[in-house]
């Protein structure tokens, strides 16, 4: 398995810091792991939807090699100014401390802790050098890491799991226990199970995994994410924790008063959803209306997943749309300047459908677009980004994306 053009300018940058840093990754591995797009349905996995996307190919590349210590050692090319990041296993901060919040090294002390609460004690260390270019918001670039991290070690130290839901969970509880991140299983399972050219269907109430086919005859069509420029905090410092805890409170309230619900995605059947819209309305109007975007979501889910087995691109793009402005309006989870990108590019023919990715509030926006009005996507970005949103006229970017194997590992190239 040969690295990309992209992939080789990746580990030469890694050599190079490798050797600045003293550490030593010659002769070892490089692990791969993507970014993420999801179909549907955002802000779903916390709900209990079904779940359905893509892995892409923006990424986290980390070469590494057992070091024959009992230390982990770090750097990550991206967060140069951290310098290595040093730990002894068994010796990390404290979950949610201070003196991991400021780092990126906190997703490697997470995993190292998050694996020894679960039994997985590692005796192992390893030199590692990372370097990642998936934007800073709305592709999962901190699932990414956690999973490169986890399979990392758990490799070098002999471990396998063979359950690979095992460790989507394992990859969830650094965020949620260790970091306080709250977020859902999303990310972490687009990326572990995403498969080059086939869309991931995940269905929460089996805990199982589908691959699904794009139908012969689609619409030649590329992923296009636009990222803004503008810096988004963690989950747990974002609208996501007030949207997660109002979905959680509305759902505890229903089951409460003698419903049989104890998630949003319960409320499946029509008489059921206008009777609790009718009783919890006015007094829960903005709760309801995030149970509003969830039910109509279930809804357009089934058909974006037979418009895609179809090969009908352009009734998912139309669904992608329509969920856009569902998490806008009812969900009210976006951004200005995600919205913002979601206007200009609405105005541009091929364009088949828009919105807001990953937790919202800042980060990237996505659309669907055909593959010969990508160009006319570019330039429209190009003039009207700028003028519209001057400080980050410097900073914004977009990225035509591909669908990829959500993880791979090569040999032989550090």
């Amino acid at each position: 398995m040969d690295l990309t053009r992209e992939g080789k300018a990746a580990v030469d940058k890694i050599k190079a810091w490798a050797k600045e840093k003293g550490l030593d990754i010659c002769g070892g591995k490089v692990r791969r792991t993507s970014s993420r797009f999801c179909l549907g349905v955002e802000h779903g996995d916390y709900n209990g939807t079904e779940l359905f996307g893509v892995a892409t190919d923006r990424f986290i590349w980390m070469a590494y090699k057992p070091n024959g210590t009992g230390k982990v050692r770090l750097f990550s090319g991206n967060f140069p100014d951290d310098g290595v990041v040093e730990f002894e296993l068994g010796r990390v901060p404290a979950p949610k401390s201070k003196e991991s919040a400021g780092t990126w090294g906190r997703f490697a002390y997470g995993v190292e802790y998050i694996l020894r609460r679960e039994g997985y004690g590692l005796t192992r260390g390893i030199d590692g050098v990372i370097y990642g270019n998936i934007p800073g918001g709305g592709m999962s670039r901190s699932a990414s890491l956690s999973l490169n991290l986890i399979l990392s070690l758990l490799e070098v130290n002999g471990i396998e799991i063979e359950e690979k839901m095992r460790i989507i969970d394992l990859a969830q509880a650094v965020e949620n226990d260790y970091i306080g991140s709250p977020c859902g299983q999303l990310d972490q399972i687009m990326i572990l199970f995403g498969k080059e050219s086939k869309g991931t269907y995940y269905n929460p109430a089996e805990r199982s995994i589908d691959y699904v086919e794009l139908g012969a005859g689609a619409s030649d069509f590329r992923i296009v994410v636009m990222d803004t420029g503008t810096d988004r905090p963690g989950l747990e410092k974002s609208t996501y924790a007030v949207r997660r805890r109002e979905c959680e409170e509305l759902a505890a309230a229903i089951g409460k008063a003698g419903y049989d619900v104890k998630c949003l995605a319960d409320i499946k059947d029509e008489g059921l959803y206008k009777e609790i819209m009718a009783k919890f309305g006015a007094e829960e109007p903005g709760q309801c209306e995030r149970l509003d975007y969830i039910y109509h979501a279930q809804k357009r889910f089934y058909e974006m997943l037979d418009a895609w087995r179809a090969g009908d691109i352009e009734t998912v793009g139309r669904i992608f749309r329509e969920d856009g402005i569902g998490l806008r309006d009812d969900y009210k989870i976006s951004g200005p300047e995600l919205e913002t990108m979601c206007d200009i590019v609405r105005t541009v023919g091929g364009v088949l459908g828009e919105r807001m990715l990953g937790g919202g509030d800042k980060g990237a926006s996505g659309a669907l677009v055909l593959a010969e009005s990508v160009d006319a996507v570019r330039a429209a970005v190009a003039e009207g980004y700028p003028r519209s949103r001057p400080a980050f006229a410097d900073k914004y970017a977009v990225h035509v994306c591909k669908v990829v194997d959500g993880v791979r590992t090569y040999e032989g190239v550090v």
